[in-house]
């Protein structure tokens, strides 16, 4: 990566950074400001929630606010920053586990508000992959899984793991669901999709062909996908444990 190219990519998570942490910082120059930054980021939520990430620009969201888009460059430097400010404004705040819940229900209702926060803002799935910046809320969802891991004989590199292995398994089922569509239910359009090719050529494929016409446990992936991963937390917490 060329050098320039390199301290711009600094300047700019540098620029997110303190948009999301610092201060508010006010215009240098102009009238008295109009805006804010909450402002801002809430018209661009409406405009994702409404047409997707795609469709937010800082020419769209100046236009929901009736400003123009100069207007937003004195306190938004770009898109990538607005973006960034929109995820902080749309994340819900992490759930408060009452005192005494073990690890287990903290992360059982973790995954379970995360998949509803996904839900409700289906673009978050696009603005939130890649090395990026995080802001306060966003952060203290990782704070929880690893605190809720902490004094379980778990490495501080495993809790962090377990926290992204709980958010792969989340986003990965949210994401079925956005393409499935409002209405839709993943499980029910693929075995929709199948079933007759399935049925057609059962003697090829008779493992899958009785698994598709077994009833039971429909729609059940995303529990079914947590009740495994924190299986493989448990007993590795009581191998460590027995251990030490």
């Amino acid at each position: 990566m060329a050098p320039g190219r390199e301290r711009m990519m600094a300047e700019a998570a540098n620029d997110t950074v303190r948009l999301l942490w610092g201060p508010p910082a006010k215009p240098t120059r102009g009238p008295k400001p109009a805006l804010s930054l909450e402002r801002i980021a809430a018209a661009g939520v409406e405009v994702a929630d409404a047409e997707g990430l795609g469709a937010v620009s800082m020419q769209k969201v100046a236009g929901q606010l009736d400003f123009t888009k100069m207007s937003l460059y004195r306190y938004v430097p770009g898109k990538a920053e607005l973006i960034a400010l929109m995820v902080e404004s749309a994340v819900d705040t992490p759930p408060v586990a009452p005192e005494g819940t073990g690890w287990r229900e903290q992360l059982t209702v973790w995954a379970h508000r995360l998949a509803e926060s996904f839900a409700r803002h289906p673009w978050l799935l696009d603005a939130t992959v890649g090395a990026r910046a995080l802001g306060p809320k966003e952060l203290a969802w990782l704070e929880q899984v690893v605190a809720a891991l902490d004094g379980h004989g778990l490495t501080g590199p495993e809790r962090m793991d377990a926290a992204v292995l709980l958010t792969g398994h989340v986003r990965g089922i949210a994401a079925q669901s956005r393409a499935a569509g409002p209405a839709g239910n993943p499980e029910a359009e693929l075995l929709a999709a199948l079933g007759t090719v399935v049925q057609e050529h059962a003697d090829r494929f008779p493992a899958v062909a009785a698994a598709m016409s077994d009833p039971g446990g429909r729609d059940q992936a995303l529990e079914f996908g947590l009740e495994r991963i924190l299986d493989g937390l448990a007993a590795l917490i009581e191998r460590r444990t027995e251990a030490a």
